[in-house]
């Protein structure tokens, strides 16, 4: 007769390999040697290989798309350090190649997974194999990544202007209070050009409001076509523009402005048929041991942006303003 405790154990072992393989996460068993002791169904149906044809065999041998490197210092870690060990989709998406049934739009080629590697001791009481669960955690990574995406494109949209695809004012002016700042710290250089379309009214009065769009985003093209990575333009507001130019004085902030001047006067918009054609005046200013603020900035170079505008437009002046322009006042132009 059965001893009853016997009886017990051999109840508990099968209720505990019934759940092992009807859970609906993956379970496996390697040793030391990484070979496979353990294959629970849910590794079976989604890696398509059965117990006999993984059980005895090494992990690396039978999946050789694992990360082999990474993983088996995973799992010696957890032989050594007798502790257990996790790894996120967050880190690592996926381990095995698994397909999943979700959407294509969901833009997931794999299941992702959360691994979990707990040790096991033999009768010994010595740690000399590993367990592994794997968990499906594929939809958390999909709405994850929607959600990444979403909150991406929110902070595009503060920062950006819709108009030009430059930066929008607010940003603008925060990249330039952090130019400053940084010039002030660590010394060197930094000029700033602000620049407008000349007679703006007028293209919008005879063209249309919509080849008035045009025009400002064939200029915020043009800019972008003629700035290094480093340079940092953007939409100050209505028609006018500025770019921080870091690292640079005033003759290279000149060279600049002169350049974006000629292309612009060079470039003639096409719009349901009618050639548009437009300029633009600058004023640039270059940072000082007198300047104490960034805003600071932005008046100067605008004060010599008006003055391009009083002498007669489609050129480009610096800061201190020549004699005749009062840079404590100036008045802006007429756009007509």
């Amino acid at each position: 007769m059965l001893d009853p405790d016997q009886l017990k154990s051999e109840r508990d072992l099968e209720l505990l390999e019934f759940i092992v393989d009807r859970v609906n996460v993956g379970v496996f068993i390697v040793n030391s040697d990484m070979e496979i002791l353990l294959w629970n169904r849910f590794m079976h149906i989604h890696s398509n290989k059965s117990e006999s044809d993984v059980i005895g065999k090494n992990l690396f041998d039978c999946f050789h798309e694992l990360p082999q490197k990474w993983f088996e210092k995973k799992i010696n870690g957890v032989l050594m350090l007798k502790n257990f060990s996790f790894t996120s989709w967050e880190q690592r998406p996926y381990i095995f190649q698994f397909p999943h049934n979700r959407p294509a739009t969901g833009g997931v080629d794999w299941m992702y997974q959360n691994l979990g590697l707990m040790p096991i001791k033999n009768k010994a009481g010595v740690v000399d194999r590993v367990c592994v669960v794997v968990h499906d955690v594929t939809d958390v990574g999909i709405y994850q990544n929607k959600l990444k995406n979403v909150l991406e494109q929110l902070e595009q949209a503060n920062r950006i202007d819709g108009m030009t695809g430059l930066y929008n004012r607010s940003h603008w002016e925060k990249r330039l209070s952090e130019e400053f700042s940084r010039a002030g710290r660590y010394g060197g250089t930094l000029s700033l050009v602000m620049f407008d379309i000349d007679k703006f009214k007028v293209i919008n009065d005879t063209y249309g409001h919509l080849a008035g769009d045009s025009v400002l985003r064939v200029v915020a093209n043009k800019t972008l076509e003629l700035l290094r990575e480093c340079d940092i333009p953007g939409r100050y507001g209505g028609e006018e523009f500025g770019i921080i130019l870091p690292s640079t004085d005033v003759d290279g902030a000149e060279q600049v402005a002169e350049k974006l001047r000629r292309n612009i006067a060079a470039t003639v918009v096409d719009f349901e048929g009618q050639r548009i054609e437009y300029t633009i005046s600058a004023g640039i200013t270059e940072l000082t041991d007198k300047i104490t603020n960034h805003e600071e900035l932005i008046s100067q170079a605008d004060a010599a942006l008006y003055c391009s505008k009083s002498k007669g437009r489609n050129c480009v002046n610096t800061f201190p303003i020549i004699k005749n322009v009062n840079a404590k006042n100036p008045q802006r132009p007429s756009a007509q």
